[in-house]
């Protein structure tokens, strides 16, 4: 049996505190990424033995007047998935930082556990942003039905299927927290939309409506 190799991550982040915790919190928590490199600056990254990673998990705040996307362009160019994390989430910032080349973009008050997802989401060259910002970005779209990630479909259509949360974690390869971090975010999503389910009758009512959920009745 030949598993597949981790994912090679890098972290760039200039507040120490946070780039420890984030090491020690990605080491415990997934299996198939591997920290090789955790560095506060962006030569400091260029020049680390392990360069290129496969995926780089950059702030985008670093106070090095280097333009993002001067950043992601050169990443691009080596084969380096990039996702993005920031303190704040202006939507013309976050559309500029997709539009040069950006996979993933969270906010550094997202979830833990959605970290992991994203890594893996811009390893397999899916693009992946926080539910905060999906919404920032997407508030002009009211009407419709929201965007739902990959992920976040399966999770609607498991649980609007009728699964509890538990069953919905273990057929996705998820923890239950992560599990009920999504319902977290499909609701607010749908919220936003101008659509309420809030309860588990009202999403599976949804899930038939939006082509999640096919009817078995």
């Amino acid at each position: 049996m030949d598993p597949r190799p981790p994912i090679r991550l890098a972290l760039v982040d200039d507040h120490k505190m946070l780039l420890g915790a984030l090491t020690e919190w990605i080491r415990n928590a997934a299996s198939d990424i591997e920290m090789v490199a955790a560095v506060t600056t962006w030569p400091e990254l260029l020049t680390h033995p392990e360069f290129p990673v496969d995926v780089v998990l950059l702030d985008l705040d670093l106070k090095d007047n280097i333009p993002i996307s001067v950043k992601l362009s050169m990443l691009k160019s080596t084969g380096v998935k990039t996702v993005l994390m920031s303190t704040y989430s202006e939507p013309n910032v976050v559309r500029e930082a997709l539009a040069a080349g950006a996979l993933g973009y969270l906010v550094k008050s997202e979830d833990a556990s959605m970290i992991v997802d994203a890594l893996r989401s811009a390893y397999r060259g899916e693009s992946y942003i926080s539910a905060e910002l999906d919404l920032a970005l997407n508030a002009g779209d009211i009407g419709g039905a929201p965007r739902l990630s990959a992920q976040e479909r399966r999770v609607m259509a498991l649980y609007g299927g009728g699964e509890p949360v538990k069953t919905v974690a273990y057929e996705l390869g998820i923890s239950e927290e992560t599990a009920k971090s999504y319902l977290k975010r499909i609701r607010e999503k749908y919220r936003v939309a101008g659509f309420d389910v809030g309860t588990k009758v009202a999403l599976r009512r949804r899930a038939i409506q939006d082509g999640i959920l096919l009817q078995t009745d």
